[in-house]
């Protein structure tokens, strides 16, 4: 069910609020969190909105989208009521703001919260510099950003290593959790030789390549490569050094990923590329600091970049063209001897000239001249 309330006001759109809980009943109780999402209002507000309803299955909330709109025009706000399936498992409340009211969120944010429960501030694509100082993001226990959705990545998420504040988190490192779960694992099977030297491959504009490689120094006390390759989405390989041998997981069509260890067979692991809305749900099940993301952002600076690179073979790829290459030379080698008996053939002497007894062919002897016929009287 959609309720619209045109040129209202925050009392008016609670009061709303109210009347569907009563008419509902337990439709509209039961809700754990708020979360407050705040974007421009256009096109993408939608898939924001779908991303969170999506995840409020996992955890009940009421949404409050904050969605700007022009701000030349007239001071007003339109609000849109969503409970029951067009909303999953919460209640959506649209608020589009416009004019000056534009720059004012916070205070429309705040009569709609819920009492006694956390709040979650979650900027699906363009964020503030700071998140923890903006006015809704002070509302706010935990704090949502997307670097890899704003225009330049990468120096998005140098604003998130400078401005970071307990309770900051970025969908660009939720998303390296299955690629830091089998490199644990990698690790924790035997030999126990210790790594002495990393290297990590993706896109040039990605975010989660760059803390995926802090990550590992961080852990591994090693300076960690980072190199940039032109094909492969995301985050493309990880090669881990090691003098037993390397330890490689290879992702080049951002579905399946090939891991290769010393003594294990090669394996293929589920490595696809996480949805905005599974990245979100896991956001949701934690309230407090992420310590762990905080130490990658420092580790950023020790990251060594090297220039773009063609993406790496897997050990497996490697391990058969080497034997190619042995076999192609066999095989070359096999055909020489057997061209030579054809050559020699075919350099026999014709039927007209006869063998010498040393073996070499003897020169023929010329035809005779004709007699010169003699005129008579001469």
């Amino acid at each position: 069910m959609i309720i619209d309330l045109p040129s209202t006001t925050t009392s008016q759109v609670n009061n709303k609020l109210v009347e569907v809980r009563e008419r509902g009943g337990a439709v509209a109780l039961g809700r754990v969190l708020t979360l407050v999402i705040v974007t421009d209002d256009g096109a993408r507000t939608e898939e924001a909105v779908d991303a969170a309803n999506d995840a409020s299955r996992l955890h009940p909330c009421r949404v409050i989208v904050v969605a700007k709109g022009a701000r030349k025009a007239a001071p007003r706000l339109d609000a849109q009521i969503r409970v029951g399936g067009d909303a999953g498992a919460s209640e959506v409340v649209v608020l589009r703001l416009y004019g000056p009211l534009a720059d004012e969120g916070a205070s429309c944010v705040i009569p709609l919260l819920l009492p006694d429960a956390p709040v979650v501030a979650w900027w699906p694509f363009e964020a503030p510099a700071v998140p923890a100082k903006d006015p809704i993001g002070e509302l706010a226990h935990r704090r949502i950003t997307d670097s890899a959705a704003e225009k330049n990545p990468i120096k998005a998420l140098e604003h998130r290593q400078k401005s970071y504040a307990d309770g900051d988190t970025d969908l660009a490192w939720t998303r390296l959790t299955t690629w830091r779960t089998q490199l644990a694992a990698a690790l924790d099977l035997a030999p126990f030789d210790k790594v002495t030297d990393a290297e990590v491959t993706g896109e040039a504009d990605s975010p989660s390549t760059d803390l995926l490689a802090a990550w590992l120094g961080w852990c591994l006390r090693i300076p960690v490569k980072r190199s940039k390759t032109t094909s492969g989405q995301g985050i493309v390989s990880v090669v881990l050094e090691r003098k037993s041998g390397n330890v490689e997981l290879h992702r080049p069509d951002g579905k399946i990923g090939i891991l290769t260890q010393p003594g294990q067979p090669e394996r293929r692991v589920a490595l696809h590329r996480r949805e905005v809305q599974d990245c979100l749900s896991e956001e949701l099940r934690r309230l407090d600091a992420d310590e762990i993301y905080e130490a990658t952002l420092k580790s950023l600076s020790k990251v060594v970049r090297t220039k773009t690179v063609a993406a790496r073979k897997p050990a497996a790829a490697k391990a058969a063209t080497a034997t190619a290459k042995p076999v192609a030379a066999t095989a070359k080698a096999t055909a020489k001897p057997a061209a030579k008996p054809a050559a020699a053939k075919a350099a026999k002497p014709s039927t007209g000239a006869a063998a010498s007894p040393n073996g070499s062919a003897a020169k023929a002897k010329p035809e005779p001249k004709p007699a010169r016929r003699v005129k008579a009287g001469t």
